[in-house]
């Protein structure tokens, strides 16, 4: 299997939503609105094997100090195989200088995000409204 890693914004909206409901991701039920987050991004990552999207990533940012990271999903069938990690590399290769790298996460996602890096941040707690229904 090769995977490819890319910074590209040249993607197809039934793609993007076929990887979201393969992982029960809520925001899958407004397609448009997640094609033009994720088009919109000051990043955006994609992981693909040969012409299937296997996984994505983006980033929110200022474009100097502060990055937050709202999406990094592989395809089911492929988790666990360093995709996810390639995905977070890239992101850090254009954002290791910056003063202050944020995301939330939960669950399992929570060990992964530990081991690219991440820790809790002090006593902050993580806070929203949030209009989902897969948390």
């Amino acid at each position: 299997m090769t995977i490819l890693i890319s910074e590209t914004r040249d993607i197809k909206i039934e793609e993007i939503i076929q990887l979201y409901k393969a992982n029960n991701w809520s925001s899958a039920e407004k397609p448009t609105e997640l094609y033009n987050a994720l088009i919109n991004s000051h990043s955006l990552i994609t992981a693909w094997n040969k012409e299937k999207l296997i996984g994505i990533g983006n980033a929110i940012s200022d474009g100097y100090l502060v990055v937050y990271y709202p999406h990094l999903l592989v395809h089911p069938n492929y988790q666990g195989k360093g995709i996810g990690k390639m995905i977070m590399d890239k992101m850090q290769e254009k954002y290791k200088g910056f003063h202050m790298q944020m995301l939330t996460a939960d669950e399992k996602a929570i060990d992964f995000y530990r081991k690219v890096g991440f820790k809790k941040a002090g006593n902050t707690q993580s806070m929203w409204i949030y209009k989902g229904n897969e948390h």
